[in-house]
Order: structure tokens, then sequence, then C-alpha cells
């Protein structure tokens, strides 16, 4: 099937671009499911086709709000020699899924969307751009921006912290009276697509270029621990040549990604 769409498929296709069932390839099911496993999670880490550019929103919880204003921190000591230190950490995080990769934002608290009498934008629509004729927008465009720049330096923005190995996204803000109870936090964050819901990550050339290399790579490696080994009609393998090939080919495959199909780290951060 040369249009994979499921791990099994994707599979087949490998071992058929090395030469099966012509030529036996010599590695065990197990191993090429585990170069199935690292080329995935290397094609969701490097390749823009393996995330997606998403929101979540979450709504905080009586419970939510009770441990994060809490100021029972975790507490961590530390000694050398004599001397011991005590250290604190707070425990305001909030898990999030495994699948997000990086969180690059975070929607701030407040009601610029409500607009009231009281309210500067509303009162500079109503007298200075009430028919989009009395005023330039340009004028209107650049105290928009004034406001926003305002709004930011007296506020600011509430800083986050994320790792993906630990789920866990820490807002550093008084969760006391910054956020009430049932009400959103909203993130942009980018998530790894899964590939047994979009089956048409499997069919990804990239993907399979990959996955061929490192089916290669396990095969050569598998040889070469016995030397030249012979098969049907006098033919010898040469394990430590497939190894070396297959890493020539990983190495220019990941040299590849990283150059091409990478995002700008500066995105994937925030």
């Amino acid at each position: 099937m040369a249009n994979p769409n499921t791990r099994e498929t994707l599979k087949q296709y490998a071992l058929r671009n090395l030469g099966k069932p012509v030529i036996e390839i010599n590695a065990e099911d197990s191993q090429l499911e585990d170069r199935i496993d690292e080329a995935l999670q290397y094609y969701a880490q490097y390749h823009y086709d393996g995330i997606r550019r998403t929101y979540l929103k979450y709504k905080l919880t009586s419970a939510d709000k009770t441990r994060l204003s809490n100021t029972n921190a975790i507490t961590e000591s530390a000694t050398d020699g004599t001397t011991t230190t005590t250290w604190n950490e707070d425990q305001n995080y909030l898990i999030v899924p495994e699948s997000v990769v990086s969180v690059i934002n975070l929607f701030p608290f407040s009601n610029k969307g409500n607009l009231n009498l009281f309210d500067v934008r509303y009162q500079l629509r109503l007298n200075d751009l009430y028919d989009f004729s009395s005023t330039s927008i340009i004028n209107y465009d650049v105290v928009l921006r004034h406001l926003d720049f305002l709004d930011h330096i007296l506020v600011g923005e509430k800083p986050l912290r994320y790792n993906q190995h630990d789920n866990r996204l820490y807002i550093d803000m008084d969760w006391t009276n910054d956020l009430a109870t049932d009400e959103y936090i909203v993130i942009e964050c980018y998530r790894k697509l899964d590939p047994d819901s979009f089956t048409d990550v499997y069919n990804d050339i990239y993907l399979k270029r990959y996955v061929t290399a490192l089916f290669k790579k396990q095969w050569g490696a598998n040889l070469s621990k016995f030397g030249g080994v012979a098969m049907v009609g006098g033919v010898t393998l040469n394990g430590q040549q497939i190894y070396s090939e297959a890493l020539q080919e990983v190495d220019k495959l990941e040299q590849e990604i990283r150059s091409t199909y990478e995002l700008n780290p500066a995105i994937m951060i925030g």
C-alpha cells in the first residue's frame, strides 16, 4: 500500500522499501514498533505538520481556587556541611493535556470586550467616529494603539511557564483576586497531532522516508553483530555497510527537517 494510513501499513511500506519480501529484513517486530514511535516523536517535535496551533479554555473550579490560593507551598531543604537552607515553591499550576507541546500565549483577564458609557473607547467612537467621516480613521487607530500600550505598561501580562515533560502550566498571578470561580482561562498553544485520529500523518512523505531510514539502521545494527551474513544463493549481506549507509540517511533527514520543516523557535516559545 503506497498510501499508508495506519501504523501497520506504514511499517509494511518501509519494509518493502528495504526489499521485503525479496530480501529478509532481520529485525524483530518490537524493534520496528520502537522505531515507529521514535519517528513519530521526532516528527511531532520538529515538523510543522506534526503539530497544530489551537486554543484551549479551562473553567476555574472552586477546588482549583482553593489549591492555587493556598500558601502551603512545596518545601525542599538543601544541606552543605553545617549549613541548611529551606526553599518553597508555590503550587500555582494547572495540568494541561499531554499532547500540548508548547504554550505561547495567555489571553488577558480584562473587560476590553465590554464597552460602557464611561469607557474611553466608547466616548471616542461616540464623539469622534460616529459616522466614519468626521475624523480620520488613522487617528482612531493611533489612539487605540496608545490605549493598548498603556494597558500593557500599567497592567502588564501574566507571566507563564510551561514544560511539556511535566504538563504543568504555571501562571504567576494573584489567584485570589485576579480570577473568580467559574471564569475561563484561555491559552494559545501547539498540540501534537494524533496519527490514529488524523491518519494522513502516516502518509507524510518525510515520515515515510524517516521510518524507512530508521528501519534500515536497526536492520544494519542487528546484522553487524554477526559479521557477513550469508543468504540463500551465496549472497552475503554486509551489516556494517547497511548500518553506515543508514546513519548517513538518518543524519541527512534530520538536518533536512531542522532546516526546512521546523517552525521558528520564537513562534513556538511565544
